[in-house]
């Protein structure tokens, strides 16, 4: 096991641009759950508005940590009273198409 985390040092850290935090965090990573941290930055991913390339390639690494696809359509509605409606509504069709899903239900044969 590694060196215990000092949050309210990380916390200062943030709050203060650490040049060094960067890095510290890829030797040192977040104790958060893998499952979890893959629930959080799908949350983020929506909360940006981030392109649909990235939906596909955290969807991909959440599914690997066992997230369900209930659970990431659950990640949407958990979000959207934060992030609003306009904002769910544009990432639920990067979702779908990143879960394998047409956001429109078109039969395209």
């Amino acid at each position: 096991m590694g060196k215990k985390v000092n949050y309210t040092e990380r916390l200062r850290r943030f709050a203060l641009n650490d040049a060094n935090l960067e890095a510290e965090l890829a030797v040192q990573p977040p104790t958060l759950e893998p499952r979890a941290v893959a629930l959080v930055r799908l949350a983020a991913l929506v909360a940006i508005g981030g392109a649909e390339p990235t939906y596909g390639s955290e969807v991909d690494d959440a599914v690997s940590m066992g997230v369900t696809t209930a659970e990431i359509v659950d990640v949407l509605a958990a979000v959207t009273p934060i992030v609003g409606l306009p904002v769910a509504v544009a990432a639920a069709s990067k979702l779908a198409l990143a879960l394998g899903f047409d956001p429109l239900g078109i039969d395209r044969d």
